[in-house]
């Protein structure tokens, strides 16, 4: 008797609420076009609260719970063997998805009791939302190229497969950083930027390669830098939005790197967060000035061209260069102390500084925070510099006027970061 009072007044007008709801949708798709189709407004409830009342029974084995569902999906074949006799191949419009739901509607009962309500919430939303996106995943499994669908089986691969894997102690004396909080900082990064190749790619965007760059940013303002200043210079036409493009690149850059330190080192991040916001707020005021220059150029891009980053060869690249980098400040640090890491963070900008910045946010030298915030700012401020010269080899005048902003920005990264060694 205890067992039934897994049933509340709440609890079953909780239930009740979600079964009508889902019952209603299902309605709306498939049986207003489709006669004797089984499921809906009625049937929904009722078989919500059978597979409710069963589970109720024994909750702690679920014994009549599952003769119930064995007699549901029974009862579900005998029905369909029965109507694609009567009706042939007009009975098999929808597939499996009309008995698939009324299976969820019985299941529902028993995830209403058991779990949280937030989870019955979602999984009743989430099949609502799968119903009225038949038509639409249709036509994106019918347009989806096969190389995207592996992109993805890569990326849970590399984030669901590998990373549970690797072990989370140091490996060698030579850097305490463990694989995993390697392979971590990989999948961070690997984030970033394919959700900013997905939007490049499939989003048409007012801003063509303006809004490009500050996607580009979320990856690499390096990468960025070097595409838009090479498109600048073939095409002339598209050189103010590529100077536009780079500055924007630049201020984005400020806030995803503090996102991504906050993931390793959360006092950090907060501590550098008011100075990366205003190193950005400065990079993005630049931008607008440009912006108002020449809006009157700025158009349509679908991004058709973005190339995707998302491959194990660039990811095993970034693993080899995060543990050579995490190796070198670990021993540059040992060894020089302090300033010495100070002038790899100088050195760095020369190429992806991602490597070094998550290895002194995942603690791979040990220093005071003032100390790793100067570092930080170094390395941010010599990679402008570095991406304004790759600006002026590859797009000369064309992009004068974003790499002016380079210089600028680097200038005051600077004069952060010696203040703030200074002010320590």
């Amino acid at each position: 008797m205890t067992d039934m009072l897994l049933f509340t007044p709440f609890k079953l007008l909780f239930l009740l609420g979600l079964a009508l709801f889902y019952g209603l949708a299902f309605e709306e798709y498939y049986t207003r076009d489709a006669r004797g189709t089984p499921g809906g407004v009625r049937t929904f409830p009722m078989l919500a609260l059978s597979g409710a009342a069963l589970y109720a029974l024994d909750p702690a084995t679920a014994l009549p719970f599952a003769v119930g569902l064995v007699a549901l999906g029974a009862w579900l074949y005998a029905y369909y063997r029965a109507l694609w006799h009567a009706v042939g191949e007009s009975g098999r419009a929808h597939g499996l998805m009309v008995p698939v739901a009324n299976v969820m509607a019985y299941l529902l009962g028993a995830l209403a009791l058991a779990a949280p309500p937030w989870v019955a919430v979602t999984y009743a939303v989430a099949a609502v939302l799968l119903f009225g996106a038949r038509d639409r995943l249709h036509q994106l499994a019918a347009k989806l190229p096969a190389a995207e669908v592996l992109t993805v089986g890569k990326f849970l691969l590399l984030a669901g497969v590998i990373l549970p894997l690797l072990p989370k102690h140091p490996v060698t004396d030579l850097t305490p950083i463990t694989p995993y909080e390697v392979w971590l900082a990989l999948v961070a990064v690997s984030s970033l930027a394919y959700l900013s190749y997905l939007a490049q790619r499939y989003l048409p965007m007012r801003g063509g390669l303006a809004v490009a760059g500050a996607l580009g940013g979320l990856y690499s303002s390096t990468a960025t830098t070097v595409a838009l200043a090479r498109r600048g210079r073939i095409s002339p036409e598209n050189a103010h939005a590529a100077r536009l493009g780079i500055v924007l690149a630049t201020a984005v850059t400020y806030p995803r790197l503090d996102i991504i330190i906050a993931l390793f080192n959360p006092l950090l991040a907060w501590r550098l967060l008011p100075w990366l916001l205003a190193l950005g707020g400065a990079a993005a005021v630049y931008g607008g000035w440009l912006y108002l220059r020449m809006r009157r150029d700025l158009g349509m891009q679908d991004g058709s061209g973005a190339s995707n980053p998302l491959e194990l060869g660039t990811a095993m690249l970034f693993a080899t260069l995060f543990v050579t980098v995490s190796l070198l400040v670990h021993w540059v640090g040992s060894v020089y102390g302090g300033q010495g890491v100070l002038g790899m963070a100088v050195a760095v900008g020369v190429t992806d500084i991602n490597p070094f910045i998550l290895s002194l946010a995942q603690g791979g030298v040990h220093l005071p925070q003032s100390m790793l915030m100067t570092a930080v700012l170094l390395a941010i401020a010599s990679n402008n510099i570095m991406n304004g010269i790759y600006g002026i080899a590859l797009g000369g005048r064309q992009i004068l006027g974003a790499t002016v902003g380079l210089f600028l920005l680097a200038g005051l990264g600077f004069g952060t970061a010696l203040s703030l060694q200074g002010w320590s």
